[in-house]
């Protein structure tokens, strides 16, 4: 096979000197494979298998679980640190757990790699985030459509919140929690960067999220809370 482009997305110990590794790549989306001798002390490989450094790789296997074969390093390392390796750790954590294997998704892939360089600019982290939450929707056709439950348009005064089952909006009454219908056709538009729409554009990726993540909380989410909160104390 040719080199396939491709990033780290988990690593975890397997056997004695080897690890099982889950990565993207650019024409068979999500791999698994076990990275032989990458544990050994001196091992050449062991330095580029790393997260956010764009690589090259070849494998081997015709089943689910691969045998990567060549491994080379194309750049150095995008250079993530405090939240921002945070956000680039939840980016990981959601495409392991969302993107079946060997589903190609050589889009997510795109934006996945243009998304790393945006994760290092504070301003920038919160839309990237969510630019790479609607991709990675898109490519497994479980975006939210914005229309009600009976495929009617949603109503500008209206209150409705999502149901993930139908990928739709169901309606409620004015004084239940929920999203109104105006901000909600705003966000249709397709621009989840408008000013105002932060926090809507949040929960409905989380919401349209969480079927294909499963139960399991996501571990960065759970840090980039803490630190958060680490950060409303220090100002109080």
């Amino acid at each position: 096979m040719q080199p396939q482009p491709a990033y780290l997305l988990h690593k975890r110990p397997y056997r004695e000197t080897s690890a099982l590794v889950d990565v993207i790549t650019l024409e068979h989306g999500h791999v698994r494979a076990v990275a032989q001798g990458v544990q050994r002390a001196g091992s050449k490989s062991r330095a580029k298998l790393q997260p956010f450094t764009p690589l090259h790789l070849t494998w081997i296997g015709e089943g689910d679980l691969k045998r990567l074969r060549m491994m080379e390093t194309t750049q150095s390392a995008v250079l993530l640190a405090g939240e921002g390796l945070l956000c680039g750790l939840y980016a990981n954590e959601l495409l392991t757990r969302a993107l079946p294997v060997g589903l190609p998704v050589g889009e997510v892939f795109a934006i996945y790699a243009w998304a790393l360089d945006r994760l290092t600019r504070p301003a920038e982290r919160a839309p990237t985030l969510r630019r790479l939450e609607m991709t990675l929707l898109e490519a497994l056709d479980a975006e939210p459509v914005f229309l009600d439950q009976d495929d009617r348009p949603l109503d500008p005064a209206g209150r409705y919140v999502y149901a993930p089952d139908i990928r739709r909006f169901r309606p409620v009454a004015s004084r239940q929690p929920g999203w109104d219908g105006r901000s909600l056709k705003l966000l249709a538009r397709g621009d989840w960067e408008a000013p105002g729409l932060a926090g809507l554009s949040k929960g409905l990726a989380r919401a349209a999220l969480a079927p294909l993540i499963g139960q399991q909380p996501l571990r960065s989410r759970e840090l980039m809370q803490r630190l958060s909160e680490r950060r409303r104390r220090s100002t109080t």
